[in-house]
C-alpha cells in the first residue's frame, strides 16, 4: 500500500568507507608491534622468526640486570614524584581559574598548556640551560621537576573540565554553614571532581613514564630512565630482553589508559544517575 510502505535504512558508502579507513590505520599501527611483542618470550638470543622454544629467560635476565632495575626504579620514582607535583600545581591552577574573567582565563590557560605544544626539544634545550645554572642537570630533583613542566598541563586541563559542571554555591554553603575556605575545598569540591583530579595525575604519570628526549638532555648516568636504557639497548645490544622492557611499558601505559578510560565512564555515568 503507498502509505505503509516501510523505507529501508539506506547503505551509507561514505560512512562504510571511513570504518574501514580506520580499521586500516590501527591494523598499520598495532601489526608491527604485535608480530614483534611475542619476540619478548623466545628462548634464542636473537630476534627471528620462527622462534626455537618459548621461554621467560629475557624477564629473568631484565629483572637480574642492575642497569635495568635502576632504569626502572628511576622511571617510577620520577613518574610518581612528577604526577604528585603536577597534581598539586595544575589543582590550584585550575581552582584559580576557575574564578577569574574569561580573557584572563584563556590566557592563562594557553600559558599553562604550552608546554603540550611546545617542540620537546627546544623545552629540554631551554631546561637543560637553565637547570644548569642551579644545579639540578645530572640529578632526580631536576628530573622530577623538568617532567612535572610537561605533566601539569594534563592535570589543568582534566580539572578544568570538571571544574566547569561544579556548582560554587556548594562552596558558598558549605562556608555559610561555618566551614573554613580549606575545608569546604577539602570537603565538598575535591570529592566530587576525584575522578578528574586522578585522571590528570594518571596522564601526567604516563607521560613522565614514556619521555626520552628531555631525559637525554637532563640524567646523567645514575638517572636514566626505563626508555632511555631501551634506546640504549636498541642501539647497542638488539636482544629479545629489549622486547621485554618494551612489554613492560607497553602495558603500563595501556593499563594506566585503560584505568582512566574507566574512570570517566564511571564518573559520566554517576553524573548521569545523579
Amino acid at each position: 500500500m503507498p502509505g505503509s510502505s516501510k523505507h529501508k535504512p539506506r547503505f551509507d558508502v561514505w560512512r562504510a568507507l571511513a570504518g574501514a579507513v580506520t580499521v586500516l590505520v590501527f591494523l598499520f599501527l598495532l601489526v608491527p608491534i604485535i608480530a614483534v611483542l611475542p619476540l619478548s618470550f623466545s628462548s634464542g638470543s636473537f630476534l627471528a622468526y620462527p622462534m626455537p622454544g618459548l621461554s621467560l629467560r629475557w624477564y629473568e635476565e631484565l629483572l637480574a640486570n642492575y642497569k635495568w632495575l635502576l632504569a626502572l626504579r628511576n622511571s617510577a620514582i620520577v613518574g610518581i614524584g612528577a604526577a604528585a607535583l603536577s597534581t598539586v600545581l595544575g589543582l590550584s591552577a585550575a581552582i584559580a581559574m576557575n574564578g577569574m574573567g574569561k580573557r584572563t582565563k584563556q590566557i592563562i590557560s594557553g600559558f599553562l598548556i604550552a608546554p603540550l605544544v611546545m617542540p620537546v626539544i627546544i623545552m629540554a634545550v631551554g631546561l637543560y640551560l637553565f637547570f644548569s645554572n642551579l644545579g639540578l642537570v645530572g640529578t632526580l630533583p631536576g628530573m622530577i621537576l623538568a617532567h612535572t613542566v610537561i605533566g601539569t598541563p594534563y592535570v589543568v586541563i582534566s580539572a578544568s573540565a570538571a571544574l566547569q559542571n561544579f556548582d560554587m554555591q556548594l562552596i558558598r554553603a558549605a562556608k555559610s554553614l561555618g566551614a573554613s575556605p580549606w575545608m569546604a575545598y577539602r570537603r565538598v569540591m575535591l570529592p566530587i571532581i576525584r575522578p578528574a583530579i586522578v585522571a590528570g595525575a594518571l596522564f601526567a604519570f604516563v607521560a613522565s613514564f614514556d619521555e626520552v628526549v628531555i631525559v637525554l638532555f637532563l640524567a646523567g648516568p645514575g638517572q636514566v630512565t626505563l626508555p632511555v636504557r631501551l634506546f640504549e639497548g636498541i642501539r647497542d645490544e638488539l636482544t629479545p630482553v629489549v622486547i621485554a622492557a618494551a612489554m613492560i611499558m607497553i602495558f603500563v601505559s595501556t593499563g594506566l589508559m585503560a584505568l582512566i578510560e574507566w574512570m570517566r565512564r564511571r564518573s559520566v555515568s554517576s553524573r548521569g544517575m545523579s
